[in-house]
């Protein structure tokens, strides 16, 4: 969590993830300072979520049937996070991100994008058509995916920034 004071007149990039045990987190958020982080995680969720809906219109799957827009949508989504990560929380902060992004682009977009409940829905209903090799493949393939979707975005953002 960084401060809402600017150190240095650049207002730093506001982080959504509040240890409500530390006071001086605990305040960021206090009063009227938090409508403005709810109101970027709204609006960026329902951005997310509505591109996700739009995918899974787009690329439906039928019943037993391998879940390739969910799979493709948490890859893609962790790759944007991995990204999203490097510019903003690493070095990013000082430099021209809006102190809003992180809410509005991690937890409100990408947070709304990825799903972890169709994910496991989906991992339900092949096992419920028996497919049970392929409800494996899925929820390895995904983790998989996204983990190293994260890392590898991170690591080209971080080379080229270099």
């Amino acid at each position: 969590m960084t401060s809402p004071v600017p150190q240095d007149g650049v207002p730093e990039a506001i982080d959504p993830d509040v240890d409500l045990h530390v006071p001086a987190q605990r305040a960021e958020t206090a009063g009227a300072r938090k409508w403005p982080v709810l109101a970027a995680i709204s609006a960026g969720g329902v951005a997310g979520a509505l591109a996700r809906y739009a995918a899974s219109l787009r690329w439906p799957a039928a019943e037993g049937a391998f879940p390739w827009a969910t799979l493709w949508v948490n890859v893609l989504g962790c790759a944007l996070i991995g990204v999203l990560m490097v510019l903003v929380g690493e070095g990013g902060r000082s430099a021209s991100a809006h102190p809003l992004a992180r809410p509005f682009l991690g937890v409100g977009v990408l947070g709304g994008f990825t799903t972890f409940s169709t994910y496991a829905l989906d991992v339900t209903e092949l096992l419920a058509h028996t497919e049970a090799g392929m409800a494996l493949a899925y929820a390895g393939g995904t983790l998989a995916g996204a983990m190293g979707a994260v890392w590898l975005a991170a690591s080209a953002t971080r080379a080229a920034l270099k």
